[in-house]
Parts: C-alpha cells; sequence; structure tokens
C-alpha cells in the first residue's frame, strides 16, 4: 500500500490471442495458469492497493477469478497493453497505475514497489519504470533487449533497440565511464496522464524503433528510471514456457 495516501491499483493486461505462443496466458502445466503465476507474484508487492486482470476473453476472467482475483473484461481491439490499461482506469478508481505484464510469472515484486515509489517521489513525471544492468551473458548488440540512458536523477534520456551509450573509445581499452542498462518493460502511470498518451498517435521515434515509451519522450514528458537488479523476462515462445516449468520444478 503507498505510504502517501495515493490510491495504487496493478493492472495485468492479458490477452487470448498470442502470435509465437497461442492462449499463452492460460498454459497451465505447472498446474496454475500463466496468468495466475503473475497474480501471485504481483501481491507479493508492499505498493499496491489492488490488482486487476484486465482480460479481454472471459476465459480468462474465469481463471483469474478461480484464483481469487479480480478482472475486468475489456475491449478486444486495444492495439496494446497501455491502451487495456487506459480503459481500466476509467473504471477503477486510482492515482497511480501499474502495468505488469500479463507474460512475466517472474517478475520481482520489488521491481514493481520500486516503479512505483519512484513515481510518488519524482513530482516531474509522468510515468516510472526500471532499468538493470546487464547479466553476463546478455548482449547489449541484442536488439531485442532494449537499452536505456539516463540523466540526473535517474530521467529516461532515450531508450533504444541499439547499444546505446556507444563507447567511442573501447578499441583503445577501459570501461566506459556510463556502462549499457538494459529497460524493464514495468511502468507506473500518473492516472491524470494515461488518457492523454493513448490519445496521441504513434509517434516517429515510436515506430522507427517500435518502443511505445518513446512518444513519452517526443512530447516533452519525463520518465523516471529505478535501478535494480532484475533477472526476470516475459515468455514469448512454448519454449521459453517450458523453461520457467522446468525452473518451478527445480525450487519445488
Amino acid at each position: 500500500m503507498s505510504t502517501d495516501g495515493r490510491r495504487v491499483v496493478g493492472v495485468i493486461p492479458a490477452r487470448l490471442a498470442s502470435s509465437r505462443f497461442p492462449e499463452k496466458v492460460l498454459a497451465r502445466a505447472t498446474g496454475k495458469e500463466l496468468v495466475v503465476h503473475v497474480l501471485e507474484q504481483a501481491r507479493k508487492a508492499t505498493v499496491l492497493d489492488d490488482i486487476v486482470v484486465a482480460a479481454d476473453h472471459p476465459r480468462i476472467a474465469e481463471a483469474v477469478e478461480r484464483a481469487g482475483g479480480t478482472a475486468i473484461l475489456t475491449r478486444e481491439d486495444h492495439p496494446n497493453g497501455t491502451s487495456r490499461l487506459a480503459e481500466v482506469a476509467t473504471r477503477v478508481p486510482a492515482e497511480i497505475f501499474v502495468n505488469i505484464q500479463g507474460d512475466e510469472p517472474e517478475i520481482e515484486p520489488d521491481a514493481i514497489d520500486a516503479a512505483t515509489e519512484l513515481l510518488l517521489a519524482s513530482p516531474w513525471a509522468d510515468v516510472a519504470t526500471i532499468a538493470t544492468p546487464f547479466e553476463p551473458g546478455e548482449d547489449p548488440q541484442n536488439p531485442n533487449l532494449v537499452k536505456v540512458v539516463l540523466g540526473a536523477g535517474g530521467r529516461a534520456l532515450y531508450f533504444s533497440r541499439a547499444p546505446i551509450p556507444f563507447h567511442r573509445d573501447a578499441a583503445k581499452g577501459g570501461a566506459p565511464r556510463a556502462a549499457p542498462l538494459r529497460h524493464v518493460g514495468l511502468y507506473a502511470y500518473r492516472t491524470s496522464f494515461l488518457a492523454r498518451f493513448v490519445s496521441w498517435e504513434p509517434s516517429p521515434l515510436e515506430e522507427t524503433e517500435s518502443l511505445e515509451q518513446l512518444r513519452v519522450l517526443e512530447h516533452g514528458h519525463g520518465i523516471a528510471v529505478a535501478v535494480r537488479r532484475v533477472t526476470s523476462q516475459g515468455i514469448d515462445t512454448p519454449e521459453q514456457y517450458a523453461e520457467f516449468v522446468r525452473r518451478l520444478a527445480r525450487r519445488g
């Protein structure tokens, strides 16, 4: 629960269709649907006053409700999870909404807390998110791993699929003063900003990089970034889900 009295609601957008892994949010090789695992992780965060699953199909809502959660059926035609979250914001009262990806069953509760607490403490920001140092074996050159560079006070300067910041003198040896940071796709939004954000057309940089958060920066709004060690990643394929099932089994 937030410490300053402002109501914070976590929203887990969950849609049935998925091109690479059909109906992945309902996969239940563990005995629980994937979206239920996400819900259980989100419940471990300390800042959330409530959690809602924003579903586009009754089967998702039924799975969540069987697990004791709250689900809201939203329109099927939303282009992305942020748009789905914005619909929830018109139906559920709160000052802060936290967008928790519906395919991240191992999301660290500390990341949810950190993004929310940073937004509450940053009056200049309309959005807060998370960055993490790259783990050994993660390649900053990989365009599927989004990078972010920060200014003073943790303000996001830019997000890119390209390796940023570019270390000009790498060939001469020596570590860069600003090491690359991987962006973690978890967002806390001020409710007053959400409706404006989804009303804007996709921006040129957003469409170039295929990164929705660039729309915020292109319109001159601030994104606060908390740096935390986050190792969890989303599940996009049946192979990644099988790995998750094995990890869960190893943990007992």
